[in-house]
C-alpha cells in the first residue's frame, strides 16, 4: 500500500475536526476543491472511506474516527518538533573553526566577534593561529583568513579588511650603532628577526616592490620566531629589524620607540579575506559570521573621485 503523507493526514484531521470542508479549507489556506481531492486521494490509497459526506455535514466514519484518535496527537507532536527545529534555525548555534595568523585574528576577526558573539550566545568560534597554508577540508576547518593574494582560486573569498602594507622597523637603540638600509639588499648587513613558516619549515623571505621592480630578500639574524607578537617585542628590545604589518607598529612609530626604514619599497597589497570551499553549504551561524566580517570601505573612500 502506498504511504500516506503527513500533509494528507493533516488535511483529513482538519476536515474531521471542523466537520466541514469549507471551514477546514479556510483554516489551511487552500481551496475547498483541492482539499476534497487530497482527502479522496488518501482514502483511495488506504482503500477505506474516512469521511461521510452529506449536503449539510461531514463526519468521520469508524475508520476515520480510529485514524483521528490514533494519529492526531502524534501529528501535533511532530509539528511541534518541526517548529522547535525551525526555532533553532532562527537562533543560530554551533562551533565555527577558523585558521588565521595572529595579526589577522586580532585586527580583522576579533572586532567582528565582539559584536556578533554577545548577540548569539549559542555560537562558538575556535581560532587556530597558523601561518601555514592550511588544508581546510583535511584539517576540518570551516574557513581561513589570509591576504587576498594567498587565497586559492577554487575557494570562495570574502574581503574582510582594507589593503595592507608591511613595515621594516628597528628601535632607536638598534640604529644607534648601525646605518639605516637605503635599499632591500642592504638588509644582508643587518641583524634581522626571521619568521619561521610551518609550511616546509622554511623562513619567510621579505618581499619588496618599487615601480616594476620586485625583490625577495632572505635575511639573516640571531632570532627566529613563529609569531609576530614576539617579533615586535624583540624589535622594541633592540634585538634586530622586524618585518611586520604596518598596523601593528603605528603606535610605536608615533611615540618614537621604533624607526621605519624602506617605506618606499613597501607598497599596499590585498588585505585579509575570509575563504572557504565553494562546495560548502553555509550554516546560519557561519552566514552570520561572514556578514559580520564583510568589509565595507568607508564612504569617503567609496565616493572619492580620480586623484583623491
Amino acid at each position: 500500500m502506498p504511504r500516506a503523507t503527513l500533509d494528507d493526514i493533516a488535511a483529513f484531521i482538519a476536515v474531521a475536526r471542523a466537520r466541514s470542508f469549507t471551514r477546514a479549507a479556510a483554516r489551511l489556506g487552500v481551496s475547498q476543491s483541492a482539499l476534497s481531492q487530497t482527502v479522496r486521494g488518501l482514502e483511495g490509497r488506504l482503500g477505506l472511506r474516512l469521511l461521510t459526506r452529506t449536503t449539510r455535514s461531514v463526519s468521520a466514519t469508524e475508520a476515520g474516527e480510529r485514524l483521528l484518535q490514533g494519529v492526531a496527537q502524534r501529528i501535533e507532536e511532530i509539528e511541534a518538533e518541526l517548529a522547535a527545529l525551525s526555532a533553532l534555525r532562527e537562533k543560530p548555534s554551533g562551533t565555527i573553526r577558523i585558521t588565521a595568523h595572529d595579526h589577522a585574528a586580532r585586527s580583522a576577526l576579533l572586532p567582528a566577534l565582539e559584536t556578533l558573539l554577545p548577540q548569539y550566545p549559542d555560537i562558538n568560534v575556535e581560532i587556530v593561529i597558523d601561518y601555514g597554508l592550511t588544508d581546510l577540508v583535511a584539517e576540518r576547518f570551516d574557513a581561513g583568513i589570509r591576504t587576498g593574494e594567498m587565497v586559492a582560486k577554487d575557494m570562495v573569498a570574502v574581503r574582510i579588511g582594507p589593503d595592507l602594507r608591511s613595515a621594516v622597523v628597528g628601535s632607536q637603540s638598534y640604529f644607534a650603532s648601525r646605518p639605516k638600509p637605503k635599499a632591500p639588499p642592504d638588509l644582508t648587513a643587518h641583524n634581522c628577526i626571521n619568521l619561521r613558516l610551518p609550511t616546509h619549515g622554511g623562513l619567510y623571505a621579505w618581499e619588496f616592490a618599487k615601480g616594476t621592480r620586485e625583490l625577495r630578500v632572505r635575511v639573516e639574524g640571531q632570532l627566529v620566531s613563529n609569531g609576530s607578537a614576539m617579533m615586535l617585542d624583540a624589535a622594541l628590545s633592540g634585538l634586530g629589524l622586524a618585518y611586520l604589518p604596518e598596523q601593528t607598529v603605528q603606535d610605536h612609530l608615533a611615540d618614537g620607540r621604533l624607526i621605519r626604514v624602506l617605506a618606499d619599497w613597501c607598497p599596499p597589497y590585498p588585505g585579509y579575506h575570509l575563504y572557504y570551499p565553494s562546495r560548502r553549504q553555509p550554516t546560519p551561524a557561519f552566514a552570520l559570521l561572514v556578514e559580520a566580517l564583510h568589509y565595507r570601505p568607508p564612504l569617503t573612500a567609496r565616493h572619492a573621485g580620480p586623484g583623491q
